[in-house]
């Protein structure tokens, strides 16, 4: 699945075309973001010498034509970020090469920087405004965008993906032939899922979010906003089981609430019918249905055969699924799905530490960076004396030296790693995290598997029990 997004990038006040060239196509080339310049892939120019080619096709669009744009844009972005733990970085990028080659045509040159930094992979592709002819520019326009999503969803359906599925349209919006699910259904679905990886506080909570792409902004009142978005979101306004300190209690423990039951009574969601090669439900399955107290609420006679037949189907695939895994009793379910939440818990808490330990890599590099940059301004403050007049000039030079020199005092001794040996470090903790995630992911499944087979089990021999109960009672009565 992959939210695509079409951004016009214009000239910044105060900067030349040059200028602003380079501070975007640098920020896309990120040798941190990616992996050392090796997911960056062209089209008709040179990723050392991009901004440079963009320009001077700006220059040779002037001269042919003698026509100076109106505007200030001077490329455009196509943001493409796809779903955690769906596709590789490498994939991702030719995916992305693919989708600007298509939407382009071909006409215009192209960088695509494929960005891993994050728990979602993303590309960036930037594309220049002029053609390659130097005749044309590119034109933005009504609905635009929506081609843009929709050659997207085709080529990720190509490249065997998933693809965002459109929301059933209603009668007040019945003329747009194109309908997406909203970004508040999809905030909805990733709450649930962190949630799902218990997290230890709302922090802890909100971490995770950012991981996921999300951006928190605090005040009076939380609020998120996510890729392809242009407003916040406030927590306040998810409804049930979403706010604030609704998800407070959720992490606490002290609030019992099923996603799926609101979902559906909001008419926003249906069952996911997608199963896995077990036969089995993944992700949003509905456990079994109570019905003697759905009955009490007023179901109808018709309702109880329906829910009668639901419960006989989840119940058989919760056999098979036990089956297919060999488990003979309920003893060994539980311990298997304890197995496989403790070793759940273990690799998350593994890859925090990882992320930890690549945080603090980069910071160091930075603090080196910055050390070198500052070294002859400090050098100079020093000769002057310490003069107060040089500080005021040089206030945030001398701050940021002497910010490194602390950090650097933090090592204990330890000698300063150079540059060269903190980039491999960083690059080989990179790659463990990476193996660990997908360990993760392949975990993950196997501990939701057994948890709802489990549930399934329990649920259906409480019923089981209670109807028994009832029986006998009903029996005692008729001796009476």
């Amino acid at each position: 699945m992959a939210a695509t997004r079409l951004i016009a990038m214009h000239q910044n006040k105060g900067k030349t075309i040059a200028r602003c060239l380079k501070d975007r196509t640098d920020y896309a080339k990120n040798g941190e973001k990616t992996d050392h310049g090796e997911l960056i892939s062209t089209y008709a120019c040179d990723k050392e010498t991009v901004d440079q080619e963009f320009l001077l096709a700006k220059q040779e669009y002037h001269r042919i034509t003698g026509r100076k744009p109106n505007g200030d844009i001077i490329a455009y972005q196509i943001r493409q970020s796809f779903k955690p733990g769906e596709i590789t970085p490498e994939e991702a990028n030719r995916v992305g090469y693919e989708t600007a080659m298509r939407f382009t045509k071909g006409n215009h040159a192209f960088i695509v920087a494929t960005h891993i930094d994050r728990a979602h992979i993303h590309n960036h592709v930037i594309f220049n405004s002029t053609n390659l002819d130097c005749d044309r520019k590119f034109r933005d326009s009504w609905f635009i965008a929506l081609a843009l999503q929709k050659l997207s969803d085709q080529i990720c359906l190509e490249h065997a993906l998933s693809v965002i599925t459109p929301r059933k349209p209603s009668e007040r919006d019945s003329r747009c032939p194109y309908h997406r699910e909203s970004f508040r259904s999809v905030l909805r679905e990733n709450i649930d899922r962190i949630l799902e990886e218990h997290p230890k506080d709302f922090n802890s909570f909100l971490g995770k979010l950012q991981e996921a792409g999300y951006e928190n902004r605090t005040g009076r009142h939380y609020a998120i906003r996510g890729p392809g978005q242009k407003r916040f979101i406030r927590f306040r306004s998810l409804g049930e089981g979403y706010t604030e300190e609704d998800i407070r209690k959720r992490i606490a423990g002290e609030m019992e609430f099923s996603a799926e039951e609101q979902r559906n009574k909001n008419g926003k969601h249906r069952p996911n019918r997608h199963r896995n090669h077990t036969g089995y439900p993944g992700r949003g399955f509905d456990l079994l249905i109570d019905i003697n107290k759905k009955m009490q609420e007023g179901k109808g006679k018709g309702y109880e055969r329906w829910a009668k037949v639901y419960n006989v189907k989840q119940v058989s695939r919760a056999l098979l699924f036990l089956q297919e895994h060999e488990i003979r009793d309920y003893e060994e379910l539980s311990k298997r799905a304890e197995d496989s939440a403790a070793k759940f818990h273990s690799l998350s808490d593994a890859i925090k530490e990882k992320e930890r330990q690549l945080a603090q890599t980069a910071a160091l590099k930075m603090q080196i960076i910055n050390y070198v940059k500052t070294k002859e301004i400090y050098a100079a403050y020093r000769k002057s004396g310490y003069s107060k007049q040089f500080l005021e000039r040089h206030r945030q030079e001398i701050m940021l030296h002497k910010a490194a020199k602390e950090a650097f005092n933090q090592l204990d001794g330890k000698k300063l790693p150079s540059m060269k040996a903190l980039s491999a470090q960083y690059a080989q903790i990179l790659a463990e995290k990476k193996k660990l995630y997908e360990e993760y992911r392949l975990v993950r499944k196997e501990m939701m598997d057994y948890q709802v087979a489990k549930r399934d089990i329990d649920d259906f021999l409480k019923i089981d029990q209670e109807q028994k109960t009832e029986y006998r009672e009903k029996s005692k009565s008729k001796i009476r």
